[in-house]
């Protein structure tokens, strides 16, 4: 829910278990409880997507209190976020905030499927960021229970649900290969790349980018043993292309097939999914712009809008939700 500074503070003083998004800001300010939190201003409501400084979006796990047994909250730094899958619960799921940009953050995207338990605990959270409009931001994540506030670490909210619940982390993509598009791959590895193979002959991918006109609205995808992975592309600037995500050395990649109503086929996916109740949900700030979602409703989910999504790795251009059944 999306609420003021005053109703958020009256909820942790309430001694409330809580995940919070909104501006630098207003989280600097909010009282030390249990609670984390990770900046943006961007936000999904029922009512439909929206820009503020002024308001925050607040997940409250104490309205569950016969779900939730036990949670704790740790923060990681580039060092040690490869213990967060360690550190969770087996029964249960964490919730991850990590500042944009951050080293923590480029740690995480690179090498987070090899982390030990990742795939065996429910790790799902998001890429805090700031207003793309407005300078002098610093994305963060909070730790309201220490009330210590980073730009260079992550915080964890890890959940355990009593044992008769089962678990899901999902996603929600509306983007899959291309198929006529040729098969793009990196010897380069990173945010960051300079030249790559199409169809095994190496080229300058901005230049290909320009002389294809290539849309970057489009993510590439990467085909992990047969499941779709969004790389989204963040700017060209001379001939090196920046990406919100890495790429990796041994995976295909193909430009996304061509969407011709972004909103139309983002809201037939999520129609799919209307049975499930999220217990937390994120949506990626390139699905709330190029889908133009200020303007439009998304009734099944409301959640921060974010600058990178985590379902147990970091994605790119999704909605990521978790259900507890």
């Amino acid at each position: 829910m999306l609420i003021s500074y005053e109703k958020a503070a009256q909820m942790i003083e309430e001694g409330r278990l809580l995940h919070i998004a909104g501006t630098e800001a207003l989280l600097k300010k909010l009282p030390k409880g249990k609670w984390i939190g990770g900046s943006t201003e961007y936000f999904m409501e029922k009512e439909g997507g929206k820009v503020s400084s002024d308001l925050l979006f607040v997940t409250d796990f104490s309205k569950t209190k016969s779900v939730y047994e036990k949670f704790k909250m740790q923060s990681y730094d580039e060092k040690n976020i490869s213990k967060v899958s360690v550190d969770a619960y087996e029964n249960g799921f964490s919730i991850l905030i990590v500042p944009f940009d951050s080293a923590v953050h480029k740690e995480y995207a690179q090498n987070a499927a090899g982390y030990e338990n990742m795939f065996m605990r429910h790790i799902t959270g998001w890429i805090a960021g700031l207003n793309l409009e407005k300078e002098g931001q610093t994305p963060i994540a909070v730790n309201g229970f220490t009330g210590e506030v980073f730009s260079d670490k992550a915080v964890a909210l890890h959940l355990q649900t009593k044992e008769d619940k089962t678990i899901s982390v999902n996603i929600i993509n509306i983007f899959e290969q291309d198929t006529s598009s040729p098969v793009i791959e990196f010897s380069e590895e990173g945010f960051h790349v300079n030249k790559c193979l199409v169809n095994g002959k190496e080229v300058v991918f901005a230049d290909y980018i320009s002389k294809n006109k290539i849309d970057t609205k489009l993510p590439i995808v990467g085909d992990y043993s047969g499941n779709g992975v969004n790389i989204s592309f963040k700017s060209i600037e001379g001939d090196i292309v920046n990406f919100y995500a890495p790429v990796f050395h041994g995976i295909k990649y193909r430009i996304a097939k061509p969407v011709s109503d972004y909103v139309e086929l983002f809201n037939r996916h999520i129609l799919e999914h209307t049975d499930d109740s999220s217990a937390f949900s994120c949506n990626c700030i390139l699905n709330f712009l190029y889908g133009d979602l200020e303007h439009n409703k998304i009734e099944a989910f409301a959640g921060p809008i974010t600058f990178g999504e985590i379902a147990y790795q970091l994605v790119n251009q999704t909605l990521v939700y978790v259900t507890v059944m």
